[in-house]
């Protein structure tokens, strides 16, 4: 994958990459109402069990988008989706904790703009 684009975790003993694709800030957008209501959303959960579930939500969709631009690319050699259950069973709670940094990196990457300045001359100052 595009390492520009994603990071990297691990879910009992296989590497996944997020990406934050077109396809899932939409579904995100869908859920929270933007990219920007996310964090909030996460913050103000109000259970545990709540925060969890939207954690368990995020890293699932988000690691599926790898999968998904594979199989799109190779359709003779599909890999199957991860499910939420199966990101239930084979994580930790600790592990979740720490993917939220993977999250964020594949969040920022994915909104990442490139900005290059032009040399304007029109403002030179002229002694």
């Amino acid at each position: 994958m595009d390492n520009e684009r994603s990071a990297k975790i691990n879910i009992g003993g296989q590497e996944y990459e997020l990406i934050l694709t077109t396809k899932a800030t939409k579904e995100i957008a869908g859920r929270y109402g933007g990219l920007e209501n996310l964090g909030e959303k996460l913050m103000k959960s109000e259970n545990f069990e709540m925060a969890l579930d939207e954690i368990v939500w995020l890293i699932t969709l988000m690691a599926n988008q790898s999968l998904l631009i594979h199989n799109l690319r190779n359709p003779d050699n599909k890999k199957p989706l991860l499910t939420q259950e199966e990101v239930e069973l084979l994580t930790s709670p600790l592990e979740l904790a720490t993917y939220k940094n993977a999250l964020t990196e594949a969040m920022f990457k994915g909104t990442k703009r490139n900005v290059e300045s032009e040399d304007d001359s029109k403002n030179v100052q002229t002694g």
